[in-house]
């Protein structure tokens, strides 16, 4: 197993709108979600502890995953999916192992996007490994909100990742 050390970057999409008569899958981002979005990308450009910024990405299909991602500013390959709309954390899990098959380079940094309650159970599920920040787990404990992101840290291959493997290090909601 490689002893190469990734880092995982999980964002809930921004504030979503709640129009009338529009599906969940494609309710668009609010202004206010418009807002902060766009302070996601500023944090994962010049304040995240990932080093390197974000190569690749994961995205739900959903509407205001793909307007979060968008908004953002962040330019990387990106491999949107139906698959992380709804998704579970043990199916959401699967996607991250497949990162060698959806991108044609050793991606150092993934930018996931979805929805809630996965990203909460998710990063807290992954958290365990030494290094694990418990106030950033507590935070995550208590309310995952729109634009928060959780950053964690990966030892070896995407294939591997698997409950209790990544070390929680940071906890950001952009606001």
């Amino acid at each position: 197993m490689s002893e190469q050390r990734r880092n995982l970057v999980l964002l809930r999409h921004a504030k979503s709108a709640y129009p009338d008569g529009v599906a969940d899958h494609d309710r668009p981002l609010a202004p206010r979600g418009e807002r902060e979005a766009g302070l996601a990308g500023d944090w994962l450009r010049d304040g995240a502890p990932v080093e390197p910024p974000v190569q690749a990405v994961l995205c739900s299909s959903a509407t205001r995953t793909r307007q979060t991602l968008q908004r953002t500013g962040i330019e990387a390959p990106a491999h949107i999916t139906d698959r992380i709309y709804g998704a579970t954390p043990g199916a959401l899990i699967a996607e991250i192992n497949a990162v060698e098959q959806y991108f044609d380079f050793d991606v150092q940094t993934l930018l996931v996007i979805g929805h809630e309650p996965t990203m909460s159970a998710l990063a807290l599920g992954l958290a365990g490994a030494p290094g694990t920040n418990a106030t950033a787990a507590e935070r995550i404990s208590v309310k995952y909100p729109t634009s928060a992101m959780a950053v964690l840290r990966i030892t070896g291959p995407w294939s591997a990742v698997e409950l209790g493997s990544a070390a929680l290090t940071a906890f950001h909601v952009p606001r």
